[in-house]
């Protein structure tokens, strides 16, 4: 399969916008005549044929759309500290998209080493991250937000806070209701502050561990996301 992102698919005839064209016109060399299916990142999945094959407005028709493709049943929400080196964290937006994971939030919290971030370019990667993984949901990037910010807002589901204070936090998979909404938070390399940690608690955060091992922000992040989805499935 072939998949291409647009975020407004009309049935009939629909023009790839330039990326999109020379994709898969140049780099995959699709001619008239062509299948391709189109993600709108909403959980639709278009079939389409392609009628011109120009590299920078190529047209597609739309024959036949299935919605709702590959839909589970629960959300996940991530909120995470960006770490020092973007390539880290960029590894754990691609791996989370590949996954499955609904939305995510960047966190800055008191011992950060990251306080600002571009979400352009970590738009990008999860759009690709979609579409290698033939999904066609793409999940929600959030601009960055305060602890303090996330910690207010209400969300319908279980809540998570994982850090590496006690060492006695009962593991995820043993506290997570199979199908619930979940919200987890992952702190920086320098851990969740006390009064952060506190703070969650009162918010309904439920303390967790992932493992006895002491893992980077990313790779908690990731754990976090595949334990939801395998005890979803």
């Amino acid at each position: 399969m072939h998949l291409f992102y647009s975020p407004v698919v009309i049935q009939g005839p629909h023009l790839l916008d330039e990326q999109e064209s020379w994709h898969c016109t140049r780099v995959l060399r699709l001619s008239e005549g062509g299948t391709i299916h189109l993600a709108d990142g909403r959980g639709n999945l278009y079939e389409c044929d392609i009628l011109i094959a120009d590299p920078k407005k190529c047209v597609v028709n739309v024959v036949s759309v299935q919605a709702e493709y590959l839909k589970r049943t629960n959300y996940l929400h991530i909120g995470i500290a960006p770490t020092k080196s973007m390539d880290r964290f960029e590894w754990f937006l691609e791996k989370a998209t590949e996954i499955g994971i609904d939305e995510i939030t960047p966190v800055f919290c008191a011992h950060s080493e990251r306080i600002r971030i571009k979400t352009e370019r970590l738009q990008k990667i999860l759009v690709a991250a979609m579409k290698q993984s033939l999904k066609a949901y793409l999940p929600k990037l959030n601009e960055p937000a305060d602890l303090k910010n996330i910690l207010s807002k209400d969300f319908v589901g279980q809540k998570f806070i994982a850090y590496c204070e006690s060492g006695e936090e009962d593991q995820l998979q043993k506290v997570y209701q199979k199908s619930a909404n979940a919200m987890i938070l992952i702190g920086p390399e320098g851990d969740f502050s006390p009064e952060e940690i506190t703070s969650a608690k009162k918010q309904g955060f439920i303390p967790i561990s992932l493992g006895k091992s002491r893992l980077r922000t990313e790779t908690a992040g990731i754990v976090a996301c595949h334990t939801i989805t395998l005890l979803n499935e």
